[in-house]
């Protein structure tokens, strides 16, 4: 049973949204602010939180930058502003997903089950006997089993699920350009509705953690027009 984390200071969405979810087989805790958001999650396991931008206090941004800077805990935001830029500023500080309010409840399910479905969160532990490879590249070693990327010196570094399937889509179609809707189905499902550069802004992202020099990037290159490639070889083992 996914446990949910919903962080809001309207107690009437976080009741609706508790009955909603706990009806669809989901488990839910809530919070109304960062300090209780931090304290649910450092007493429990949760698989995802759900984070409203518009809270009393620190805003839903700080916590999204906080909470991502120690942890993988995938991130769907929530607000009440539709501005193009909130968006992308979401995004660029690690929420996994982005929906406005007013929104259908089936629809935020629906995200809710796509980022946990692509994040693995909620699947069986891993064991001795999952043998999907490890991916090596450019002297970064990308375990898809776990879900996590390190570097060369064996330091782990933290991507959110949107970079890691990202990524994923660039180490499984190496050499070969990718266009950003190819990348979006790739990463994200066909059926996902994304806006336009939410790819460019996880692309920038995972530069600034793989490049030496992000603004001249060597290993996930801008072809003009095109979309981007994925310059290194990749050998799996």
């Amino acid at each position: 049973m996914p446990h949910l984390l919903l962080v809001d200071d309207d107690e009437d969405i976080l009741s609706l949204l508790t009955v909603f979810f706990r009806k669809h087989g989901h488990e839910v805790s809530t919070a109304p602010n960062g300090a209780s958001m931090f304290e649910t999650i450092g007493k429990k396991t949760i698989d995802l939180v759900i984070l409203d931008v518009m809270l009393q206090g620190e805003d839903g941004f700080s916590l999204c930058q906080r909470l991502r800077a120690t942890s993988r805990i995938p991130i769907i935001m929530l607000t009440a502003m539709a501005d193009y830029t909130d968006r992308v500023v979401g995004l660029e500080i690690g929420a996994d997903d982005y929906l406005t309010k007013p929104f259908d409840q089936r629809e935020l399910l629906a995200r809710v089950k796509a980022v946990l479905r692509r994040t693995g969160e909620t699947s069986t532990p891993l064991t001795s006997k999952d043998t999907r490879p490890t991916i090596h590249f450019a002297g970064w070693r990308l375990d898809a089993a776990r879900r996590e990327l390190r570097s060369a010196d064996g330091a782990l570094v933290l991507l959110s699920s949107g970079e890691f399937d990202l990524l994923l889509a660039f180490v499984e179609h190496p050499q070969r350009i990718l266009t950003r809707d190819m990348l979006l189905d790739l990463a994200r499902g066909p059926t996902h509705e994304a806006f336009d550069r939410s790819i460019d802004v996880q692309v920038s992202r995972l530069r600034q953690k793989l490049e030496e020099d992000p603004k001249n990037p060597s290993i996930i290159r801008t072809v003009r027009s095109e979309g981007y490639i994925f310059t290194q070889p990749v050998t799996r083992r």
